[in-house]
């Protein structure tokens, strides 16, 4: 399972489609691509376990360059364009990045980021770095000598401020393995040569990418967006009479929201199954989309680290409502507070044990904070029914989820508390109708008479002068005196409860 297969069986078979401009790139496009990006990397000293970092907007080259990697037993790792320039400069440092391909549109980052030797701009020019679509044209479109397989190497934020790469095992032998991800995809979504995916979100990250990428294991083709447009979506779904696609509960709401003749307007009849993940997604929001589009709605639960994964049906979510499904990699432990085992029905920390070990590059400290004798954990709070479903009820570390993005707080508290102003500071997610959540600074002034909307705007611009914005707070309260214990534990949950609706 590999796109060289399909290259030679179907040249002439769309591989990617891009959704804006209609840019296509076949099999055939897609092989020489990947090996001309394979000797490029070999050409740059690149070896088997070497890393290059991907800072790239959603583009025709993106799929290319990765496979390239993977056939060069390389580990690329891809950062989201959001972050600034000290964030991804970090990520890049950390995972030992020996080559750097970045997008001109990012040019004021991405010229700040570590001068690596070897540095490539694509769709434009960026000082201090060689074009990369002469210098890939400059190589032959054969496959190399010595290919082995290759992986991503993806950074989950962790509370503690600083993002973790998640390491995972080198994969040994053939490059066209069946590795676990196609074999569930396979068994799950019925991803065949057939398929057509419609992939809406960054393909920096772990499930746009990996998705798009097993799409093509197959031989199916992948419509890629640039952007996330909710009636240029249904467009999609109907020119290209997509079969399948992947979305965030964001995007469901936002779909929802268009006029009724807007939505009507759209054939979705193409559609086999969506799949959704990444935010919970709230039950009436999917009550409403699987009484629009059918019993085709499939929902998992896992994270970028793996260590398990769950799963549900549409009509399984209908007798189960709420539930993130049954465990198909690893089975579910509930623990309580002092490490016990739980019941079913009874909430505590949810997890994996048996799954896929969960490994982080340079943090031995935080690999072992989330995989121990009962397996890995994601930080999750739940409970299993007596039918072996899993319904998540809370996030243990207070982690925001705006949008389908991941935001820990820590590392928004952290620079909030250095301005000169703030005595002490928390970050919690609030009620979003459209984002499920957004970032709330709650901050206790140094002078209370500080307080006010000058201060709130002036903490907003300071955060944003350090953080990818949707790591900083759309708005600020002030708080008199925040509830921390006496050893400094700050309860987070007393200033969380103030801005959620309590359960009836």
């Amino acid at each position: 399972m590999h796109p060289f297969h399909h290259a030679a069986a179907t040249p002439d078979k769309p591989a990617i489609v891009m959704a804006g401009s209609g840019e296509t790139l076949s099999y055939a496009g897609l092989e020489a691509r990947s090996n001309q990006a394979a000797r490029l990397y070999r050409a740059a000293g690149l070896r088997r376990g070497d890393v290059i970092a991907i800072f790239l907007e959603n583009h025709i080259d993106y799929l290319p360059l990765c496979w390239g990697a993977q056939r060069a037993g390389l580990i690329f790792t891809c950062i989201s364009t959001k972050l600034t320039a000290e964030e991804a400069g970090y990520i890049v440092g950390d995972c030992g990045a020996k080559l750097l391909i970045a997008g001109a549109s990012l040019a004021n980052v991405a010229k700040e980021l570590p001068p690596l030797a070897h540095r490539y701009s694509v769709g434009g020019e960026i000082p201090g770095f060689l074009a990369l679509e002469p210098a890939l044209a400059g190589f032959p479109a054969t496959r190399i000598a010595d290919e082995s397989p290759g992986r991503d190497m993806l950074y989950s934020s962790g509370t503690t401020g600083r993002p973790k790469g998640v390491k995972g095992v080198m994969p040994e032998g053939a490059i066209d393995q069946v590795d676990t991800l196609a074999g569930l995809v396979r068994a799950l979504y019925q991803f065949s040569a057939e398929m057509i995916y419609l992939s809406p979100a960054p393909l920096y990250h772990a499930a746009p990418l990996r998705y798009s990428m097993a799409v093509q294991k197959f031989g199916g083709t992948v419509i890629v967006m640039e952007r996330f447009d909710a009636e240029q979506y249904l467009h999609l779904l109907e020119r290209y009479r997509v079969t399948h696609s992947q979305v965030v509960p964001t995007m469901f709401v936002k779909m929802l929201k268009l006029p009724d003749d807007v939505r009507g307007r759209y054939d979705v009849s193409s559609l086999k199954l969506v799949i959704h993940a990444a935010a919970p997604c709230p039950i009436a929001v999917k009550e409403r989309m699987i009484d629009w589009w059918g019993p085709r709605i499939h929902e998992y639960y896992s994270a970028t680290e793996g260590g398990g994964f769950t799963a549900i049906s549409s009509d399984e979510w209908l007798r189960k409502k709420g539930s993130v499904g049954k465990s198909l990699l690893g089975e579910i432990r509930i623990l309580g507070e002092e490490g016990q085992l739980l019941p079913s029905g009874r909430e505590g920390r949810v997890y994996f044990h048996g799954g896929p070990p969960v490994s982080y590059h340079n943090a031995p400290e935080k690999t072992a904070e989330v995989q121990g004798e009962h397996g890995a954990t994601f930080g999750d709070i739940g409970y299993v029914d007596s039918d072996g479903y899993l319904f998540l009820t809370d996030r243990s570390s207070y982690m925001i989820i705006s949008g389908g993005v991941n935001v820990y707080p820590q590392e928004t508290e952290n620079i909030l508390v250095m301005h000169p102003k703030v005595a002490d500071v928390a970050v919690i997610g609030v009620p979003n109708e459209e984002l499920g959540e957004e970032v709330k600074a709650v901050v206790q002034p140094r002078d209370w008479a500080d307080a006010g909307p000058a201060l709130e705007a002036e903490l907003i611009e300071f955060a944003r002068a350090h953080l990818s914005h949707i790591k900083c707070p759309r708005s600020v309260d002030f708080d008199p005196s925040l509830p921390r214990h006496d050893t400094g534990k700050l309860y987070k949950r007393l200033v969380k409860d103030r801005y959620w609706p309590k359960a009836s």
